[in-house]
């Protein structure tokens, strides 16, 4: 879990000693095409923990979004308790595509297990905490569609501003959890603070992580129910691409702010010299 209490100098083929490294859209997709199986493996990894969680919340959220008086709790707290594992997952899959981006390739498998089982436990309230704002975002925006649809919207303007605004403050706040968790000894307090400080201290790159990771479910929310024909990519590719397009914006300074790369690169040179 912490930055100076673990060995991440797993081997691996990496890139040349002083290339230097590309920048903007060139250095994203050298990252896609050069780890684009492992940014699979994750999306099905990620999937596998967060399955049964999703699949409850799916099934007994149909008959709320269908129009049946159905309490919302019946069926969102099992969903909810299911999610216990997510946070753990998420913390994974954050570490291992920036570790793509810190150049530094290994062992898949290997890495997401142990950071999952790191952090399981310490990310699981965030992770609960997350899922559930997600599903309630999903039933509050079925609910305006259906309305706007049918011409029965009455929560006007502020409401859909406020929906809108609570999402990106969300979208812009919980990757800088996730990473904190990742790489960083703190407690949960300390954590959500630096993140919200970081948040907006960098908020032309948090807002852009925040639009930019959600680009993908935003499309697909507004194409339904046409793009059903691509859910099957979601598990394959698209939950990793997603973490990946924020990550593209947030991580440089995340890097920076901690000096994680340095601190890495020292450690390593010490244990060589060993």
């Amino acid at each position: 879990m912490g930055l100076f209490s673990r060995n991440f100098d797993r081997p691996g083929p990496g890139v040349a000693k002083d290339e230097p490294r590309k920048k903007g859209a060139a250095r994203f997709f050298e990252i896609l095409l050069r780890d684009f199986a492992d940014l699979i493996k994750l999306s099905l990894l990620f999937s596998l923990c967060a399955l049964p969680s999703v699949a409850t919340f799916i099934i007994g959220s149909l008959p709320f979004m269908f129009g049946t008086n159905t309490l919302v709790l019946v069926f969102l707290l099992p969903s909810v308790i299911l999610a216990y594992p997510i946070g753990g997952a998420v913390v994974a899959c954050y570490f291992n595509i920036s570790r793509f981006m810190r150049d530094d390739p290994s062992y898949l498998w290997f890495d997401f297990k142990r950071k999952f089982k790191e952090n399981v436990k310490q990310a699981a309230p965030a992770g609960i905490i997350c899922t559930t704002f997600i599903y309630m975002q999903v039933l509050v925006w079925f609910q305006m569609y259906y309305q706007l649809a049918e011409g029965t919207y009455t929560g006007g303007l502020f409401m859909l501003l406020l929906a809108i605004m609570s999402l990106l403050m969300f979208s812009m706040i919980v990757p800088y959890i996730f990473l904190h968790y990742a790489y960083i000894d703190l407690g949960a307090l300390r954590i959500l603070k630096n993140s919200l400080l970081m948040a907006f201290a960098y908020i032309p790159r948090s807002f852009m992580g925040a639009l930019l990771g959600g680009i993908i479910w935003i499309l697909i929310a507004i194409t339904l129910p046409s793009s059903l024909v691509i859910a099957p990519l979601v598990p394959l590719i698209l939950i990793s691409l997603s973490m990946m397009l924020t990550l593209t914006w947030i991580w440089p300074k995340f890097n920076a702010y901690f000096d994680i790369e340095e601190t890495l690169k020292k450690r390593k040179e010490e244990k060589n010299e060993q």
